[in-house]
């Protein structure tokens, strides 16, 4: 069998899968961002591809998003999450995950989001809030840096950055004591992260596999291995819920069989899934 021959057959067993589905279950990190544009931020010359005034700074991935600075530097701190917000705010769900959803209606699949992504962008290409997880928090709400109280809000602002110095030209302010604020997600090394809205969103994701309807396929993408929550999520799933794993992954696209392994990006992955679905008219 020819690469390309083993490649169309994984796609047709991945399109098989869902095409028995009566739940699905979407898994994904950071590398499903990349075909919309999103930079990928791996090692650190992939951080400072995307950021290369942190370079001149000697500063890596690990170190922009370090909690510290919000107590030491606030101006500094918000400056690389005020970029990230607009650069979510201005990004387009790639075609992906509209095809995510057109599965889940033609089937008629119960399902669930599961990202450690903070970008916001399954909401924005439509899915609703409460079939997602987002096991480290979202940009696009704030909290206390102290935290004064357990309060979360929406953010709505817009933080002018100097690229130049990676710099923000306005702090945002906790409304409740007038202390800093800061997006409210789980950064490195932090020990002051509000969970109660993830709380609630593992809640909900836990009600749903009370009450899911096998059989189960989950869809994994862009999960790498630096931070595997995302990989042991799916592995999970598909050792203790029966589950078919599809792991789409253009370098660490290993799985054990009889799960599927996909060595590509996420909407290639996904496009040519489509395909055999289409040539073996399987919905």
């Amino acid at each position: 069998m020819t690469q390309k021959d083993d490649l169309t057959e994984r796609y047709k067993k991945a399109a098989r899968a869902i095409g028995k589905a009566r739940t699905m279950v979407v898994t994904a990190g950071a590398g499903i961002g990349v075909d919309s544009g999103l930079p990928d931020y791996r090692g650190d010359k992939g951080f400072w591809k995307a950021y290369p005034m942190y370079a001149s700074l000697g500063i890596n991935y690990y170190d922009a998003a370090d909690p510290v600075h919000f107590g030491a530097d606030p101006a500094f701190g918000w400056g690389f999450y005020a970029h990230r917000i607009d650069l979510y705010r201005n990004t387009e769900p790639h075609e992906g995950f509209r095809l995510l959803q057109e599965w889940i209606a033609r089937r008629q699949m119960d399902y669930f989001v599961v990202t450690s992504n903070v970008d916001g962008q399954f909401q924005k290409a439509g899915f609703p809030e409460e079939k997602v997880y987002e096991v480290h928090g979202s940009v696009h709400y704030l909290q206390c840096c102290t935290p004064c109280s357990d309060a979360i809000w929406k953010n709505t602002e817009h933080i002018p950055v100097d690229l130049t110095t990676m710099r923000a030209q306005k702090v945002l302010r906790c409304p409740h004591c007038g202390d800093i604020s800061r997006p409210n997600v789980l950064m490195f090394g932090d020990f002051a992260w509000i969970g109660n809205r993830t709380d609630m969103q593992r809640s909900n994701y836990g009600a749903f596999l009370k009450q899911y309807r096998p059989p189960m396929v989950v869809i994994e993408m862009g999960a790498g291995t630096a931070i595997s929550t995302i990989r042991n999520m799916s592995e999970n799933l598909g050792e203790h819920h029966e589950a078919s794993v599809v792991r789409i992954n253009p370098r660490d696209y290993h799985i054990p069989h009889p799960h599927i392994s996909i060595p590509c990006s996420a909407l290639k992955g996904l496009l040519k899934i489509q395909e055999q679905i289409r040539e073996e008219n399987i919905f």
